[in-house]
């Protein structure tokens, strides 16, 4: 890799892959590097537009080489991330609260209303586990490395501060990348995963987020209410996961805990290096002094620096806290004693009435002014909170068929109900409620339950403990997946109950708030009633509006899959716009929670672009979107990235919250009904294909490496949900992970084609495309995964088909093209991404090195299925799975 194709026309991309080449000559020897360099090459010319029949030289690699040259392959896809990333490539120009607010004011909507807006606001990215993440977390951390030394490197700096040549740091990390294994041994547990997310937030997420703040601040003139705040689902999500347990959760929330108050602990004990001022050179406030002279700091040596002392003091208290919530001393737990702080407000009151004294000495200029309120001390006091001593909400996550199994079995147990399952709605709810009413507790610990009942019991217990022991904060969520009815909200309120977090006597202070998930086409139509049934019980809203809002979160995946692609984005939006009326009636604020995914097919794409084009009402300032597997990586891998992103979101909820409706009603209607029919053609369409006939998952698992990726050791959760193999019951994460290996990207684009060639009005199409954001965000999305998917390299995955099933393929082959057509034909362009130059060449840089590794994982499942045993074979299958999916980048 020594030179690399016009289109690289990234100096990074050109820097990295030629230090890439020397490591492979000089690692790998020079006969690996000629073969690497030479397939490389043919590949790149078959894409300028040479002949089709170039011999990339595949079939010339034995076993060894081609695992060496997939690793190379994927090392190369993987600097060209790391390399695009640091140009911007995935946040588009002006994602900022300030050019929101210059846009804003464009509109004539001033500052008031923005203050406003985000005195109830909440942006919320949550980290979850679902296994989309294929690299191990080594390699990741020598990619960051990279980045940060490539950041040096743009400074001019020309050593580390370790003395290291910043070019030589940078080769040494590359090296490494290439001497660490890339798969996984052991399958990921929980506390995998655990740890995995908390090296974010702890890393990069605790100092990003408080120097948002900061830039904020200085933006809007006010210090900014702390309205973006990070979430988790990392040890509470048990659906359908059951390594995910009581104990699971505590231990979550204890390493939490401890990462969020051990770096307090880092920060405090550096304030107090720093704050070295003398009594007698700078007024000291009274507040100031009376910290000094409780934190048991008698040394004579500090005897006139009072700020040192103080904080000396909340130094103590605070490693007390750490021993108090975690079980264990601080790393370092310091000479002087102290009482735990009873809560993170205690904690910022101390650190306030330090900033407080700073300032009124004049501590405005210089060292100290640095260190003060718009300073680390100031940071720090925004850290705390946004954090608090939980470091992000963890929510709770269960199937509502579980719930219902367990609240069966406690009735029946308690004597209350024999059979409630058999129960119709209406009666569930009024025996639901009746219970909810009364003290009396359904659970005795002189009964013998089923471990399923155990087991939920012990997470609701789990959940009260957090609440007393790290606050209110630390689990504010129960999620309901696959929640169809009012009852499914009431079971969680029961179970609440038996561990004292909804109280009979108190309703309205219902400590955690249960939350639908609509995640089928039949469930977000049946969202508006079921959720006008759920505000119209007094108590419910009773809660809500002491909250100020009820959240709602709706599924991109499962949607996806059971509708298409098209279907799924129209229900998502029909469905978020007919829950704003419902609850504007009952007077309560609407929290949607999108459950989105890294590919289109599960809601990937721009967050920034998807937040602007939510229904007019839907935001309403308050938004919180999930963040998932390579995703997290790709988003918040450094704090640079992080800002970046984190920025963007928060920018575009304030836009799509005050900006006034592009449409007018007539547009809304006509586009809105346009929209009505694609929608209907496309899901006949994709359900005709996916559902229509058995055989269609034989085919499926013939001609992707479902099975195969199954292997992957990438996550604690098993990929389907029951043992059958039907299509209904596989995860979506493997349903779209699989088709974007073969190079179909099938749940991002299948219907659409057929919808777009039987629509008429093909002008209207095109006002669509230019004047609504949804449209456009949805055919952009739709762009994207065409322009990644390869029919010709999917035709090859074909052939492992049984051929009396490859008509499949010829139905999926007309309808991509199908797509193609229409999509140009609507977007007025005469090729995929003519108008989307940085992004087209973003993707033909990496287009030459993914057709290769999909030949290689072609023939080696070959080889695999017809029974050969060679561990190489199946270690092959995984690194091309590995280096298909860090090439694609949103395949999950």
């Amino acid at each position: 890799m020594a030179s690399l194709p016009p289109i690289a026309n990234n100096p990074d991309v050109r820097y990295l892959g030629a230090l890439l080449g020397e490591v492979i000559r000089d690692r790998g020897g020079e006969e690996l590097f000629r073969a690497t360099e030479a397939i490389r090459r043919a590949s790149v010319e078959r894409h300028r537009g040479g002949s089709e029949a170039v011999d990339l030289g595949l079939d010339r690699l034995d076993l060894d080489e081609t695992i060496d040259f997939v690793r190379g392959f994927m090392l190369f896809s993987m600097l060209a991330n790391l390399a695009e990333d640091r140009q911007g490539f995935a946040v588009e120009d002006g994602a900022t609260v300030a050019g929101a607010l210059d846009r804003l004011a464009g509109e004539g909507i001033g500052g008031d209303a923005v203050r406003a807006l985000l005195d109830r606001a909440l942006v919320a990215p949550v980290l979850t586990a679902h296994p989309t993440e294929v690299r191990r977390k080594s390699m990741i951390d020598h990619r960051n490395r990279i980045a940060e030394l490539m950041a040096m490197r743009d400074a001019g700096t020309e050593e580390t501060p370790d003395g290291d040549a910043v070019d030589d740091a940078i080769r040494r990390q590359v090296a490494l990348l290439w001497q660490t294994r890339a798969l996984r041994r052991e399958r990921l547990g929980v506390a995998d995963e655990v740890e995995t997310a908390l090296s974010y937030l702890r890393d990069v997420f605790l100092p990003a987020v408080p120097a948002l703040y900061q830039r904020w601040d200085r933006a809007l003139g006010y210090r900014t209410p702390s309205f973006l705040r990070p979430g988790s689902w990392i040890g509470g999500d048990r659906d359908g996961n059951p390594n995910v347990t009581a104990d699971s959760l505590a231990h979550a929330l204890c390493r939490a805990s401890e990462a969020v108050i051990g770096h307090y602990l880092d920060t405090v004990h550096h304030l107090g290096a720093e704050l070295s001022i003398s009594s007698a050179r700078a007024p000291v406030a009274a507040a100031v002094e009376a910290l000094a002279e409780a934190s048991g700091d008698d040394a004579a040596s500090r005897r006139d620096e009072p700020f040192r002392r103080a904080l000396s003091g909340i130094y103590a208290r605070l490693a007390a806290t750490h021993r108090a919530l975690t079980g264990h001393d601080a790393p370092r737990p310091g000479r002087l004693t102290g009482e735990p702080y009873p809560s993170p407000a205690a904690f910022r009151a101390d650190l306030v009435a330090i900033a407080h004294g700073l300032a009124a000495g004049g501590a405005r200029d210089g060292a100290a002014g640095a260190l003060g309120s718009s300073g680390a001390l100031g940071r720090l006091i925004r850290a705390v909170d946004v954090f608090g001593f939980h470091l992000a909400t963890l929510d709770l996550r269960q199937n509502s068929a579980v719930h219902e199994r367990v609240v069966a079995e406690l009735l029946k147990v308690a004597g209350v109900e024999d059979d409630y399952a058999a129960l119709d709605e209406e009666a569930r709810v009024a025996l639901l409620r009746r219970e909810l009413a009364g003290g009396r507790p359904l659970a005795s610990r002189f009964a013998a339950y089923s471990e399923e009942t155990a087991s939920e019991l012990a997470i609701v217990e789990a959940a009260a403990a957090a609440h007393a022991r790290y606050g209110a904060g630390s689990i504010r969520v129960y999620i309901v997946s696959m929640c169809r009815s009012v009852s499914d909200l009431l079971e969680v309120n029961l179970l609440l109950k038996e561990a004292g977090l909804y109280r009979p006597d108190a309703p309205g202070e219902a400590a955690i708030m249960p939350v639908p998930l609509f995640e089928t086409i039949d469930d977000l139509d049946a969202a508006p009633a079921i959720m006008r049934d759920w505000l119209a019980l007094p108590e419910v809203a009773a809660a809500a509006k002491r909250r100020g809002h009820q959240e709602v979160m709706i599924g991109y995946s499962d949607s996806n899959k059971d509708g298409g692609y098209l279907t799924s984005t129209w229900g998502l939006s029909k469905g978020s716009t007919a829950l704003a009326p419902v609850f504007a009636a009952a007077g309560v604020g609407l929290q949607l929670f999108h459950g989105r995914g890294g590919a289109v097919g599960r809601g990937g794409g721009s967050s920034f672009a998807a937040i602007r084009a939510q229904p007019p009402g839907t935001v309403q300032g308050r938004i919180r979107i999930t963040e998932q597997g390579e995703v997290i990586a790709a988003k918040y891998g450094t704090r640079a990235s992080a800002a970046t992103n984190l920025e963007a979101m928060a920018s575009a909820a304030i836009l799509a919250s005050l900006e006034p409706p592009r449409l007018s009603t007539a547009e809304n209607e006509s586009f809105g009904a346009a929209m009505d029919r694609l929608s209907d053609t496309a899901f006949t369409a994709y359900r005709d294909l996916v559902y229509g006939n058995d055989a269609f998952r034989t085919f499926f698992r013939q001609m992707t490496p479902i099975a195969e990726i199954a292997n992957l050791k990438i996550g604690s959760r098993p990929a389907s949900r029951t043992k059958s193999d039907r299509i209904e019951d596989l995860r979506a994460i493997p349903w779209v992970f699989s088709w974007a290996q073969a190079r179909v990207m099938l749940p991002g684009w299948y219907g659409v084609g057929q919808a777009l060639e039987q629509f008429e009005d093909k002008a209207l199409l095109a006002e669509m495309a230019e004047g609504w954001p949804l449209f456009a965000s949805t055919l952009a999305n739709l762009e994207m995964v065409l322009a990644k998917s390869d029919l010709d390299v999917a035709a090859r995955y074909a052939e492992l088909v049984d051929p009396g099933l490859r008509p499949f393929f010829d139905r999926i082959r007309d309808g991509w093209q199908r797509t193609h057509d229409g999509l140009l034909a609507v977007t007025g362009q005469s090729r995929l991404l003519e108008k989307h130059p940085a992004l087209d060449a973003s993707i033909r840089l990496r287009l030459p090195y993914i057709e290769p590794l999909n030949l290689l994982q072609i023939e080696l499942i070959k080889r695999h299925r017809a029974g050969e045993d060679d561990p190489r074979i199946g270690e092959g299958i995984l690194l091309s799975i590995n280096a298909i999916a860090t090439a694609l980048r949103n395949s999950g």
